[in-house]
């Protein structure tokens, strides 16, 4: 006999932690925040670009090579839960997710790294 819930279970456990994320620089406090389906990728992702000194953000590469590697840290914020639909689309919760901690943080101009939403 199949357990439903012992498979739904499974399911859950299966999926990579998805959430919001920040890469914070130690030195002067400011933060990059982000969202993934994949956390663990995008921390190895950000050591790798850390490692390389390559960020698109002039600001970002910047404090990276003054300050150097050692002095930025990716958290995690929160974490999104799996849904029991294994079809389920995130990109949407991820989104609004993301932008209720960029509200709540405000990681703009001298906080932090985002670029200000265009009203």
């Amino acid at each position: 006999m199949i357990n439903k819930s012992e498979i739904k279970k499974k399911y859950k456990q299966s999926l990579t932690p998805m959430g919001v994320y920040q890469l914070k620089n130690l030195i002067n406090g400011k933060i990059l925040i982000g969202s993934s389906k994949n956390l663990p990728g995008r921390k190895n992702r950000f050591e790798m670009e850390l490692s390389l000194e390559n960020f698109s953000d002039k600001e970002l590469l910047h404090d990276v090579r003054e300050f150097g590697k050692d002095k930025f840290a990716f958290e995690v914020l929160d974490y999104l839960e799996p849904k029991e639909d294994p079809a389920y689309n995130y990109t949407e919760d991820l989104k609004t997710l993301e932008e209720l901690w960029i509200e709540k943080l405000q990681p703009f101009n001298e906080k932090g790294y985002n670029k200000q939403p265009q009203k």
